[in-house]
């Protein structure tokens, strides 16, 4: 049995939140502490952009009127605005089995855990096997929700959690975002069209292949019953045993320190 430690965290800025998960991955990889799935929310809500996606994609007056933040993550992928949902991340050494191999083959197993947890809330959920590239979408769309990835989980076609790993020398990052409820269709108000049509025509995709869990299920999840699926997903999918536990002082200290040298300065956030 696999013994991992499990954080719950309280809603966070979106800097916070990304450096405490590098702090968290900085302290595995110096063998500080174990390999940890954390589960968090996000206050203010929060646009967040992939590694290397470029700032010009955000409209930054119209986020700015929707007292939202903006923030560019350490995994890849495209924008994501985190409202109303539950984050989860999974970090960890790439020698843990689990997160062993290539990217591939640790987002399958991960993805195991994910169809296990969509399941304790009894959503039919499947795993998108092949999904090819997002850069075969035919429109250019700066939205993560789009196009579901290969391994990713989908109801009846639609992308219901958006998920981006990254295998630094420190280990294995892999975020995660599961919409509970609310309109996906926000995000578009702060990214970047050409147009009014061409936003609406990005909002008429968007909501054509994604999901919450709501819109699935027809009822209310709330963060807890969520997290708790998450919970009993992992050690189910992955033979996990949990043990709860705390971020160490040195963690949140580290996390303090990115947030500052990092995740809430403009030269991280801005670029490209």
């Amino acid at each position: 049995m696999t013994h991992w430690r499990l954080l719950h965290t309280p809603p966070s800025t979106g800097a916070w939140n990304m450096a405490a998960d590098e702090a968290i991955l900085e302290h595995i990889h110096r063998g500080e502490s174990k390999p940890t799935l954390r589960l968090y929310a996000w206050n203010p809500p929060c646009l967040s952009l992939g590694h290397a996606q470029a700032f010009k994609d955000v409209d930054v007056e119209r986020l700015r009127a929707r007292g939202w933040d903006v923030v560019r993550r350490l995994t890849g992928g495209r924008a994501i605005l985190h409202t109303d949902e539950l984050t989860y991340s999974v970090t960890g050494s790439a020698e843990e089995p689990i997160l062993a191999g290539g990217v591939l083959e640790s987002y399958n197993r991960l993805a195991r855990a994910l169809l296990y947890a969509m399941r304790e809330l009894d959503l039919p959920v499947e795993i998108k096997e092949d999904a090819g590239h997002a850069s075969s979408v035919t429109r250019p769309n700066p939205v993560c929700f789009e196009v579901p990835s290969t391994y990713e989980i989908t109801v009846d076609g639609k992308k219901l959690i958006g998920s981006a790993q990254a295998r630094k020398k420190e280990g294995v990052l892999q975020h995660g975002s599961l919409p509970l409820t609310g309109d996906l269709a926000r995000i578009c108000d702060a990214l970047a069209f050409e147009d009014g049509p061409a936003r609406r025509d990005a909002k008429d995709r968007l909501l054509a292949r994604a999901a919450t869990v709501e819109s699935v299920s027809g009822v209310e999840t709330g963060w807890g019953r969520a997290a708790q699926a998450f919970v009993h997903g992992f050690e189910a999918g992955l033979g996990i045993r949990f043990e709860g536990g705390e971020m160490s002082e040195s963690e949140r200290q580290r996390a303090d320190e990115l947030v500052k040298e990092k995740y809430a300065h403009p030269a991280w956030t801005e670029r490209c």
